[in-house]
């Protein structure tokens, strides 16, 4: 179970890596086949949308098949999307490579939290859900000043090759050490499915902030930080990478950090209220007194990295509702909407931002994206007050 653990985490680094990736490969993609901020929106929200789509079925798989099988036959999906994306000669090429990657890293996180709630105690799943998010970032550090790096050694076409590989070797190694947990029986009266969930009240104040709570934080890390730093800053590729880094290093130390305050104040709601609300504040600074050099840039970013790591807490919070035989289709229910959400925000920020570059320019095109991301948020955080609590 361990080695299986440890294979999982490495394939969740892989799905963070390229999540965050088109941020630094962004100058590349534009000068060599043409891609702009606009078409690498759209990409961006393509990973999203396909990782979302995946998770009804995933969750069903996860209950019926179990994570071993599961997870090892969609990472080689994700193999094949990181080729497609080192021959791709235009944006549409990428559009399609990060629909399949976005396809192979569908189940990796879901595959952990399955494995945790299914093995460890309750009590323990929100610090592991943390735990595994933290470890799994270092993917979204190597998204930044490695990844630069390596595309200035060796080309960004090679890089990708190797990340190909990368992930069809993980993928192998997945079917081989991942071990799946005994079967749990169906209750009487015929099989429940994913709208048993939706039927359970606590849900509905839930779901709406897990729509909108991850989508800012890898909106700005996974793509516009590296335009925004290009196009306000004037920042070439290393400035972007070490930003990037402070940025990631920030959503690692927020994850770790989220993942046992439910135990230390007694409250998921009010860790996860605090923490969104920390993000919206920093959201509006960014649109609304954006600092003038790239230092202030970088401790707003990772101010937003910070605190908007609530992922793994909102989780916890919506899996304590979910009964023990629907735990698969539960957290990739939630799954859905977090990812989803990114995605849908994704796409529309890109739209934000062309609308608005079209009318005023650059400056007031970032301001009117940032103010999107805030206002989103605090809306999901506007609902989530009147979830109900509770904690295992």
């Amino acid at each position: 179970m361990r080695l299986g653990i440890a294979v999982l985490l490495v394939a969740y680094m892989l799905s963070q890596f390229y999540r965050a990736c088109l941020a630094v490969l962004a100058p590349a993609l534009g000068a060599e086949i043409g891609a702009s901020a606009d078409d690498l929106a759209r990409a961006s929200g393509f990973f999203f949308l396909a990782f979302a789509a995946m998770q009804i079925p995933i969750g069903a798989a996860l209950d019926r098949v179990g994570p071993r099988r599961t997870a090892a036959l969609l990472l080689a999906v994700g193999a094949a999307g990181a080729a497609v994306m080192a021959t791709a000669r235009g944006p549409l090429a990428v559009d399609l490579a990060m629909a399949l990657i976005g396809v192979g890293m569908a189940p990796v996180l879901m595959a952990l939290y399955f494995l945790f709630a299914r093995v460890w105690p309750a009590a323990m799943f929100g610090t592991l859900a943390g735990a595994a998010l933290g470890i799994g970032s270092v993917g979204n550090i190597l998204g930044s000043v490695p990844l630069a790096a390596a595309i200035a050694a060796f080309g960004w076409r090679p890089t990708l090759w190797a990340m190909a590989a990368t992930t069809a070797v993980v993928a192998g190694l997945t079917l081989w050490r991942v071990t799946d947990p005994p079967r749990l029986p169906q209750p009487a009266g015929g099989q429940e499915s994913v709208l048993t969930l939706l039927r359970i009240p606590a849900l509905w104040a839930i779901l709406p902030l897990m729509l909108v709570n991850y989508g800012p934080a890898v909106g700005l890390r996974g793509l516009w930080l590296g335009p925004y730093l290009a196009d306000i800053q004037g920042a070439g590729i290393a400035l972007i990478g070490w930003v990037s880094l402070a940025m990631g290093m920030a959503m690692v130390a927020g994850n770790f950090a989220y993942g046992p305050l439910d135990r230390v104040f007694g409250t998921r709601k009010g860790v996860a209220l605090a923490g969104n609300l920390g993000a919206v504040a920093a959201l509006l600074v960014l649109a609304l007194a954006p600092p003038a050099g790239a230092v202030g840039v970088a401790a707003l970013a990772a101010a937003i990295g910070f605190f908007g790591a609530s992922f793994p807490m909102v989780m916890a919070h919506g899996r304590a509702f979910v009964p023990a035989h629907l735990v698969g289709r539960g957290v990739t229910l939630l799954n859905l909407f977090g990812i989803g959400g990114a995605g849908l925000m994704q796409v529309a920020s890109g739209r934000v931002h062309a609308a608005t570059l079209a009318a005023s320019g650059p400056g007031a095109a970032y301001a009117a994206l940032f103010l999107f991301f805030a206002v989103a948020l605090g809306a999901g955080c506007a609902v989530y007050l009147l979830a109900r609590d509770r904690t295992d």
